[in-house]
């Protein structure tokens, strides 16, 4: 396309691209946004260097791969801050650019969104049925090596307390935590001796992985090892639920009052909200938060919605197809609230200037680049604290389980150029 459009010398002409999801996965009731500070590092880094220019020869013509040595996103753009819930329509993202530079971005933005959202939603959804109890993200076996870094950041944006991925930790500090494996106690020649080195080298504070045999006689080893200021034990298999309970009532007829519960075992929103009434005090998950739970993407595309005329003016443009139809014009977005601080609609502006914020409508839109520099670039914890607002003030439906509509409503109305 780069090629043809420097050929056709529509290359320069200035254009806006959108970034939105035509629905939600089936049965979610919102999105959430997040790989939006992973994207503007990655932009700012984005170059063709004369190794890349190289593997290009006979991809593309001589006069593309002089445009490419020479390639700088100078443009702008707008988008959803990071953590905010989103819905079918929203403009998550707006570039603005000229054509050569903004179609370049397509691929880098859509992978980067793609992947973060769909974790941060699923994460939400799992923090929101763990109702205050923490999860720890521990998916890094089950994914890509650079998606497994990408997961735990979206998951903590959207509520994981921590992570086991030490690499998050060391390049975006998010929280760490882990636990012993099966392999550890098998290690040992018996579970005492697993249990001694582990506290030995850990320190009572520990977590104690007490369902490698027979729990019940796993607890009162991990008690009579480490004592009654034991951490916490983990349980890994078998009815979460009852097991929960039984080790509640031994660990407190043990003197062990204070240690804390935690279970694992490919635990997703559904199961999490299945433990709500047991004596847990946190999940461990991995498997389906990686994986989306069921929604592996967010299902953004990244489209043109208008670009320059011939009198130097926006015209907006979109596909008419039957079962894709778009709607032209550059868009501006705004959460309206009722009286009572809860929101109610996702509104889109189309085709004219930014408005400005009332009381009962909240602009969504912020800058992230101005002329090609990074302006938005915030804190992780600003994020993972934008969600807890936004999921706060969506209505209750919004973190049901079942099968549902979104939670909002998207309406879209024509401004004044």
């Amino acid at each position: 396309m780069l090629q043809a459009a420097v050929h056709s010398g529509t290359a320069g002409r200035r254009c806006v691209f959108e970034v939105f999801a035509r629905r939600l996965p089936d049965g979610r009731r919102y999105g959430v946004v997040a790989g939006t500070g992973r994207l503007l590092d990655a932009l700012e880094a984005f170059r063709f260097d004369e190794d890349e220019l190289a593997a290009l020869v006979g991809v593309v013509d001589d006069g593309t791969i002089r445009a490419l040595r020479e390639w700088r996103f100078t443009g702008s753009i707008w988008g959803y801050a990071e953590g905010e819930c989103y819905f079918p329509g929203s403009p998550l993202l707006v570039v603005e650019g000229t054509f050569a530079e903004a179609v370049l971005l397509e691929t880098l933005v859509l992978s980067v969104l793609n992947h973060d959202c769909a974790i941060a939603a699923a994460a939400s959804r799992m923090t929101a049925a763990a109702a205050g109890r923490p999860c720890i993200e521990m998916g890094s076996r089950r994914t890509h090596e650079r998606s497994a870094v990408a997961a735990a950041r979206a998951a903590y944006v959207a509520g994981f307390a921590s992570t086991s991925n030490l690499e998050a930790g060391r390049t975006y500090a998010v929280p760490t935590a882990g636990t012993a494996a099966h392999a550890f106690t098998l290690l040992h020649d018996d579970e005492r001796a697993a249990f001694a080195a582990q506290v030995a080298g850990l320190g009572t504070g520990t977590t104690l992985l007490v369902d490698t045999y027979d729990v019940a006689a796993g607890v009162r080893t991990a008690v009579e090892v480490a004592g009654t200021g034991l951490g916490a034990v983990r349980l890994d298999s078998g009815d979460l639920l009852l097991l929960a309970e039984q080790v509640r009532r031994q660990l407190d007829e043990l003197g062990a009052r204070s240690t804390r519960i935690l279970v694992t075992s490919d635990l997703d929103e559904h199961a999490i909200a299945a433990l709500a009434v047991a004596p847990v005090d946190g999940y461990g998950v991995g498997t389906s938060l990686v994986t989306g739970s069921g929604a592996p993407t967010a299902g953004l595309v990244y489209k043109l919605a208008a670009r320059q005329g011939a009198d130097g003016r926006l015209v907006g443009v979109a596909k008419s197809s039957v079962d894709k139809v778009g709607i032209a014009g550059r868009k501006w977005a705004m959460r309206r609230s009722s009286a009572d601080g809860v929101d109610v609609a996702e509104v889109i502006g189309v085709g004219g200037h930014r408005p400005a914020g009332t009381a009962s409508m909240r602009p969504l839109l912020v800058e992230l680049v101005r002329d090609g520099v990074v302006v938005g670039r915030e804190p992780l914890d600003d994020a993972r604290s934008r969600h807890l607002r936004s999921r706060s003030a969506l209505p209750d439906t919004a973190t049901q389980l079942s099968r549902g509509e979104p939670a909002i409503p998207t309406t879209y109305q024509q401004e004044q150029p």
